[in-house]
């Protein structure tokens, strides 16, 4: 077994692919964030919600946008968190981006405004997803320890179900180093992609017995105060392969691949294949 440390990070975004009709577009939106938001937040939001409104205003919506407000108390600290849901009710996604995000950040009485343009392809959705579960869990492998808030030290775990039988691939994107570091399949495999079967329910990064495989474990760390990471979870009824990666020099083992060259690899299965794309963001602090 291994223990590998990598520098990561926050939140939760969804997106799915397949489908034909593309479009460019040029997308903006303005948000007013709450006190508790950083600006590093605001402006993932604001991006966020300018893709949605531009993929909305183009394709429609399934249903209407639901939103919610998570209260969490930890150490006596009480902390109150806004969601937009919306991310997987529009019938449509965000391909790629060819300009920008461009962002204007301003304060008007106290409070905090981000503005964003930003120009890309959207493209729509004309058939139906598999409908896949995928949970952060932080620090234990039962359900009930799913958490995209992380502090240092604390484990990563990995819940996966699919309705069907398919293909499976997993990437951090660690915003520090603009590397993209690929932790499924695990870092011993041969295979291209990790067969799934249907109706199975999966841990990835937990210990197994009677395994042919080693299994890579995960720490979160963050060196500044708030540190955040995308973790996409790519699934496809039909097999896919992974990007071309290369060793990391930085941690031994460790396999990644640019931001840049991640991007192609993820825009050509978008447009190529009717694979699912789910992106959990992901907070580590200190």
């Amino acid at each position: 077994m291994r223990r590998w440390l990598l520098f990561m990070c926050q939140l939760i975004v969804v997106t799915v692919a397949s489908a034909q009709k593309e479009q460019k577009v040029t997308a903006s939106y303005i948000y007013y964030a709450p006190e508790n938001i950083t600006l590093e937040e605001a402006k993932r939001t604001a991006l966020e919600r300018a893709k949605l409104t531009a993929i909305a205003d183009a394709f429609g919506t399934l249903v209407t946008q639901s939103n919610s407000t998570v209260i969490t108390n930890e150490n006596g600290m009480t902390d109150s968190r806004f969601f937009s849901l919306g991310g997987s009710e529009v019938k449509g996604e965000w391909v790629e981006t060819t300009k920008g995000p461009n962002y204007n950040v301003r304060y008007e009485s106290g409070m905090l405004i981000v503005s964003v343009d930003v120009c890309g392809v959207i493209k729509e959705i004309t058939n139906s997803r598999v409908d896949i579960r995928t949970k952060i869990l932080r620090n234990g492998t039962d359900e009930k320890y799913e958490s995209t808030y992380f502090r240092n030290g604390d484990d990563l775990f990995l819940y996966f179900k699919s309705p069907i039988d398919g293909y499976l691939l997993a990437y951090i994107f660690d915003e520090t180093t603009n590397q993209v570091v690929r932790i499924l399949p695990y870092i011993k495999s041969t295979l291209a992609s990790i067969p799934i079967k249907g109706d199975k329910e999966y841990v990835f990064f937990k210990k197994e017995r009677n395994t042919d495989y080693m299994v890579d474990e995960y720490i979160m760390t963050a060196n500044q105060p708030i540190e955040f990471n995308t973790l996409y979870v790519v699934f496809s009824p039909t097999n896919i392969t992974k990007a071309i990666d290369k060793p990391d020099d930085s941690q031994e083992g460790i396999r990644s691949l640019k931001y840049d060259d991640f991007n192609k690899w993820l825009v050509g299965i978008k447009k190529q294949s009717n694979a699912t794309i789910i992106e959990h963001t992901i907070i580590v602090k200190q």
